[in-house]
């Protein structure tokens, strides 16, 4: 059963979100954009410290809206969401033990959003490290253990997860060797999500239930993004600028995670705004021109604030 159920007045109005955006920039195909939208009703079950326990938090089902919410779709730097959870279950189940070279990755992971530090944390996570290609029987051993996290997730049953894969590390310039192997020749092997799935996993984190109400606070505080144009401005690298964060007013709180390389522009966010329901927002865009644009997303997120203000 998936966590949201469809909601007459929010197709509505998200398909009319969706079709107002592909006018304004008619270069985004439709199938080069996916959106999943939850909307949390009072009484509001997120970003309460975690006060339901996972049973009662699963109990509700809250109300959204999805378009393409299921095509799988390259994540870019939104799987680094996935690999958090991941690193701090295992932490939390005394599989791996916490230095502070890990906790410095984990920080960079997110904040900053560093493919180094990932690199790190997938490797503590699997058990695996990248270098030159490995014979057919070591090879076979090292795709087991790097699937690792796959079957973690998998293990959750959740409906969402189904169809994803996330077993590669993300890059700068790209893999070598075992890490260029494992991709497949075609690249059939590469991590893809779809925004139903990121939706599900900010879903569980900020309703406190990821791994536990602790941790998931602690992850909330990582994806935490300031909106003060000094702070902005004095990091050019930032995850609001171009993405969700930049169609947000300043009283707004934002926790997000982007994702961005040459083909894709996407941003996974969970926003507030005083007066109004909380909401998620997930969007995903493809194409190299539409990767370029950083109007596309604060656009999309406009639109959804206004909408928020007539629910």
């Amino acid at each position: 059963m998936t966590f949201f159920h469809k909601d007459e007045q929010l197709e509505t109005l998200g398909n009319k979100i969706v079709e107002t955006t592909r006018a304004k920039f008619p270069e985004l195909a439709a199938n080069q954009i996916a959106v999943t939208w939850i909307v949390y009703d009072s009484p509001v079950v997120v970003n309460t410290g975690g006060a339901l326990s996972t049973t009662e938090f699963w109990k509700y089902q809250v109300r959204g809206f999805s378009d393409r919410g299921d095509d799988r779709i390259y994540p870019a730097s939104v799987v680094k969401l996935f690999y958090l959870v991941a690193i701090y279950e295992w932490l939390e189940k005394g599989m791996v033990q916490l230095t502070p070279e890990l906790n410095r990755a984990i920080r960079d992971m997110i904040v900053d959003s560093s493919n180094d530090a990932t690199g790190l944390v997938l490797d503590i996570l699997t058990g695996t490290t990248s270098g030159p290609e490995l014979p057919p029987g070591p090879f076979e051993t090292w795709q087991k253990q790097r699937n690792i996290v796959n079957r973690y997730f998998q293990s959750l049953n959740w409906e969402e997860l189904e169809t994803i894969n996330i077993n590669q590390k993300t890059w700068c310039d790209g893999p070598y060797g075992r890490e260029r192997a494992f991709l497949g020749e075609l690249m059939e092997n590469r991590n893809m999500l779809t925004t139903n799935a990121a939706a599900r996993l900010v879903h569980s984190i900020i309703g406190g239930v990821a791994v536990s109400s602790k941790v998931s606070q602690a992850m909330m505080a990582l994806m935490k993004r300031s909106l003060n144009p000094a702070d902005l401005a004095a990091d050019p690298e930032n995850q609001v600028t171009g993405f969700l964060g930049g169609g947000l007013p300043q009283n707004a709180n934002l926790w997000s995670k982007a994702g961005l390389t040459s083909t894709v522009r996407h941003d996974a966010a969970y926003i507030e705004l005083p007066n109004l329901q909380p909401y998620l927002l997930i969007v995903f865009t493809e194409g190299k021109v539409n990767s370029k644009n950083e109007e596309i997303l604060p656009f999309i997120s406009q639109e959804f604030v206004e909408t928020m203000k007539n629910l």
